[in-house]
């Protein structure tokens, strides 16, 4: 029986050991980590500067298009403990998506929770959650080949103010309507969030 506790308890040390700190202490967290945009600051260019592929490769979505429009932004993945949040969205969509869009950008970086391939995903979305919301292709948003966009929404050196990069699955990124990042919600947060819905102005 002791034998049986001390293994069980390297076990788990090593399973820790695995993962980073940071992961850790967002994992055990309680606390809903957000982040507002000052008063005044000054960005180098803007959300209306980057774009991407949709899911199914058809088209080059460029941002320009939301010009006048909130749109949120979340990094999305199908294997997650937060995936169900893909009907959250999907029905927050339905309800304020002629003013507010919604952006899903399928990324594997943490936990390898979104191994799928494009085509994989969208099929996994549409089957499971009917989203309808624009999703985007996969890409990474964190680490060495973190890509532009993400480099733009996490680094205050680019957006005049924020250093939150994801840090799981799930985040969210607001811009108002003339490309400004305003906020940041971690994983936990969902639409029906009070401090949210004040800053999609709802």
């Amino acid at each position: 029986m002791k034998k049986t506790i001390i293994l069980a308890s390297l076990a788990i040390l090593t399973i820790f050991g695995v993962m980073s700190f940071r992961t850790l202490k967002y994992l055990f967290s309680d606390k809903e980590l957000s982040a507002n945009k000052p008063s005044s600051v000054t960005a180098k260019g803007s959300f209306y500067d980057y774009s991407l592929k949709s899911l199914d490769g058809k088209e080059t979505i460029n941002f320009s298009r939301y010009k006048g429009k909130k749109v949120v932004v979340l990094n999305t993945a199908s294997k997650c403990g937060y995936t169900p949040q893909y009907a959250d969205w999907q029905a927050f969509h339905k309800k304020y998506g002629d003013k507010i869009v919604v952006i899903g950008i399928p990324a594997n970086n943490f936990r390898a929770q979104e191994p799928g391939s494009n085509e994989e995903i969208a099929t996994f979305c549409e089957k499971n959650y009917g989203v309808t919301f624009q999703m985007l292709e996969k890409i990474s948003v964190v680490g060495e080949d973190q890509h532009p966009l993400y480099q733009w929404l996490s680094k205050k050196d680019l957006n005049g103010w924020n250093d939150n990069a994801p840090s799981w699955n799930f985040c969210k990124y607001v811009i108002n309507e003339k490309g400004e990042l305003t906020n940041f919600f971690a994983s936990k947060v969902t639409p029906d969030n009070e401090e949210f819905k004040k800053a999609v102005g709802l």
